[in-house]
């Protein structure tokens, strides 16, 4: 599925002190303090000013191309032999486009503030499952659950999301359909580039977990992502205003 690429914020976008709705500059030392925009941009404050975070440099690729991290919590390094008990971290996913089916090697969770919608594969009823999310709610995600997330509206989505235990580094942070295959053909063994086939768990099915992934994967491409409601896009403009009335001035 395309991705289309968040917006690149260069230096001469960053919103200066004087701008109206900056953040607060007057914060004790070591204090970060985030507005996560309705509009799906990220303002950062510190003692130093007010700046917006963009993908040139604070954050990180997210599983695919043209979406990103910016870690709050842990690192993309974190794993269970270089814990930090969990990682927390801000995406933000691409307007009108989806993650690649996976799998995390512990559970997650995602908390929308924006239009979102996940797939998910049942096990119990054989089926993909798609969920809409509306800003300001989490879900949980069962570690080895078959997923895909999705921003259903036409400007960037910022999620909150939570791992325990792994960082996007890791073998097991997301395990795709392609990825679950190759396990399933070299169970304990070397794939191509000598790299080790390392098992998210004693009892992974690999090849019923590549299977359950390709049915999301079919499923994007049958159906697409869902659109907005009319009634969805009239709150966010709403929530736009809102956001607009209650920044610090």
């Amino acid at each position: 599925m395309a991705v289309r690429p968040v917006r690149q914020v260069r230096a001469q976008d960053r919103i200066p002190d004087e701008m109206p709705g900056r953040l607060p500059r007057d914060l004790p030392g070591g204090v970060e303090l985030y507005h996560l925009r309705p509009d799906g941009g990220i303002l950062l404050a510190d003692r130093e000013g007010s700046r917006e975070l963009g993908p040139e440099r604070e954050f990180l690729r997210f599983i695919d191309d043209g979406q990103f991290a910016h870690y709050l919590v842990g690192d993309a390094a974190t794993s269970p032999e270089r814990p930090s008990n969990a990682t927390v971290k801000l995406g933000v996913v691409g307007p009108r486009s989806a993650f690649t089916p996976h799998a995390h090697g512990g559970e997650h969770f995602v908390l929308s503030l924006g239009h979102a919608a996940c797939g998910l594969y049942d096990e119990g009823r054989g089926r993909v499952t798609d969920v809409p999310l509306a800003p300001g709610m989490l879900i949980r995600i069962p570690e080895m659950m078959p997923h895909s997330f999705a921003n259903r509206g036409d400007s960037p989505l910022t999620i909150l999301a939570a791992n325990t235990g792994y960082g996007i580094d890791h073998e097991d942070y997301a395990i795709t359909a392609a990825e679950a295959e190759r396990r399933a053909e070299y169970p304990g063994g070397s794939l191509a580039g000598g790299r080790t086939a390392l098992a998210a768990g004693p009892f992974t099915d690999y090849r019923t977990l590549a299977t359950e992934l390709r049915d999301i994967e079919r499923a994007q491409r049958v159906h697409g992502i869902a659109a907005t409601t009319v009634r969805e896009r009239l709150a966010a403009r709403l929530r736009r205003v809102a956001a607009a009335l209650e920044v610090p001035r």
